[in-house]
C-alpha cells in the first residue's frame, strides 16, 4: 500500500484553480463602534441595507455604524418594533373577566373528568 501513495501534491492545502476572469461582486465597507471605543469594520455586499447595529467578531459587543466623518448614526425608534409576548396578544381579544370565566370552565371540566369534583367554595 505504501508504493501506492499520491505523490507530488499537498491535498487539500492547496486549491488548482486561479483566480484569473473572476469577478468580485461590489462590495462596500461599514466601520462600526463599539461603547468601549474601539472600532471594527465589516464588508456587505453593494446593493444590501446596511444594519445600524452590529455584534462585534472578536468581543461579542454591539456596535453603532459610524458615518463618513465618523459620528455614530442616528437611530431610528420608530421603525423598532416592540416585541409582544403571548399575554399582550392574548388581552387584544378578550378582556381579563372573560379570561377568569374561561379558566374556571376548563378547571371544571378537567376535575370532572377525574371525578374531583370541588365541593364547597
Amino acid at each position: 500500500m505504501a508504493d501506492r501513495s499520491l505523490r507530488g501534491m499537498r491535498l487539500g492545502s492547496q486549491s488548482l484553480q486561479s483566480e484569473e476572469g473572476v469577478e468580485f461582486s461590489p462590495r462596500k465597507k461599514a466601520v462600526y463602534q463599539t461603547e468601549d471605543g474601539t472600532t471594527f469594520e465589516m464588508v456587505f455586499a453593494a446593493e444590501a441595507e446596511i444594519p445600524d447595529i452590529w455584534q462585534s467578531p472578536k468581543s461579542g459587543r454591539e456596535g453603532r455604524l459610524l458615518s463618513a466623518d465618523g459620528k455614530p448614526v442616528e437611530i431610528d425608534e420608530a421603525d423598532v418594533k416592540v416585541p409582544r409576548s403571548h399575554w399582550d396578544m392574548l388581552l387584544e381579544r378578550r378582556t381579563r373577566d372573560e379570561l377568569e370565566e374561561l379558566l374556571q370552565e376548563r378547571l371544571d371540566f378537567l376535575r370532572a373528568r377525574k371525578g374531583q369534583v370541588k365541593i364547597g367554595a
